[in-house]
């Protein structure tokens, strides 16, 4: 038993070893395909891919200045890039790696935070804000969202559907819905997503002798290209990460284990309560049906001893003249 343990337990190291790109659900990885000057070129090809038709964006610039820290346990499980680009856009780049209580309203207050702090000191600021973009991959997929890939939210009039300001959008892609395969992929966005989706897996990007982007994105993630420093952070980060995820999956699973159980004693308890009262019900009406007939069969009797003819006998009663006599032989 020692052996196979101390057997799974090194085989399971040789896969971390073995994996040729990076893992981008970590802090580390995503901050390395997003977050530094060398990835700029990345950023802005997927950004663009995002926004496709709507605006190009040809610069950006990372800010130092980071978001309201609040969520400072979970840091292994959410983290952020924020960026300024050309047209000073803000555009905050997050990776979600579980979901949270009020979801939607701290996405809100997050933008809203980003809007509020370039508000000056002064009479002569007349609120000129610059648009806010949070762009959010979720590795999980949200209860009170719709059971779809991508979900875009703006500000808008809601009988003519007309923008109502550019100064706010979010997207949510919500990766375990996003199912194609490689040569399902048509657009940039979707090889995009395909690519963080899989990279941990894939021993080659599909499009890299194709694309420079990618190219690009296949040296950068190469774990043999991380320094000895980045490789022991990595691997550390790695392993919080799927540490991290153990823990939820069994703390779910928990939850439905307590779930079917408390499930079960309820409905028992309500079986038996539903018992007894049809069995009440059901008491009641036999008792009234049985009632009856007893009242019949005295009336009944009592006119047959006054000497009742039995034709009247059964107007009175509602019987039938051989019910009667079925009774009287009793």
């Amino acid at each position: 038993c020692k052996k196979n343990i101390i057997f799974a337990s090194i085989n399971h190291q040789k896969n971390l070893v073995m994996a040729k790109f990076i893992n981008p659900f970590t802090d580390i990885g995503f901050k390395r395909i997003f977050g530094q000057e060398i990835s700029k070129p990345l950023i802005i090809d997927f950004l663009n891919s995002l926004l496709l038709g709507e605006r190009c964006i040809t610069n950006i610039t990372f800010l130092d200045k980071e978001q309201p820290a609040l969520f400072e346990d979970d840091r292994s499980l959410i983290y952020d890039i924020y960026c300024e680009t050309d047209s000073n856009e803000n555009i905050i780049v997050e990776m979600q790696n579980k979901s949270q209580p009020y979801f939607k309203n701290r996405s809100i207050y997050y933008v809203s935070e980003a809007i509020a702090r370039q508000g000056e000191k002064g009479c002569d600021w007349n609120y000129q804000i610059d648009a806010v973009y949070l762009v959010a991959f979720l590795n999980f997929c949200p209860l009170d969202f719709e059971k779809k890939f991508r979900t875009n939210v703006e500000l808008k009039d809601r009988e003519s559907n007309e923008k109502f300001s550019d100064k706010v959008r979010m997207t949510f892609m919500q990766l375990p819905l996003f199912n194609n395969e490689a040569d399902e992929c048509e657009t940039n966005f979707e090889k995009w997503i395909y690519v963080l989706k899989n990279m941990e897996t894939l021993t080659r990007l599909p499009w890299a002798a194709k694309s420079s982007v990618f190219e690009r994105l296949e040296q950068i993630a190469d774990v043999a290209s991380l320094s000895r420093q980045e490789r022991l952070k990595y691997d550390e980060g790695l392993r919080k990460y799927r540490d991290t995820l153990s823990v939820l999956e069994g703390a779910k699973q928990d939850g439905l284990a307590e779930g079917r159980a408390e499930g079960r004693a309820e409905g028992r308890a309500e079986g038996i309560v539903e018992g007894r009262a049809e069995g009440r019900a059901e008491g009641i009406v036999e008792g009234r049906a049985e009632g009856v007939q007893n009242e019949k069969i005295e009336t009944v009797r009592r006119l047959a001893s006054v000497g009742v003819d039995m034709k009247t006998i059964a107007v009175a009663t509602g019987l039938s003249v051989d019910e009667i006599e079925t009774l009287l032989k009793r």
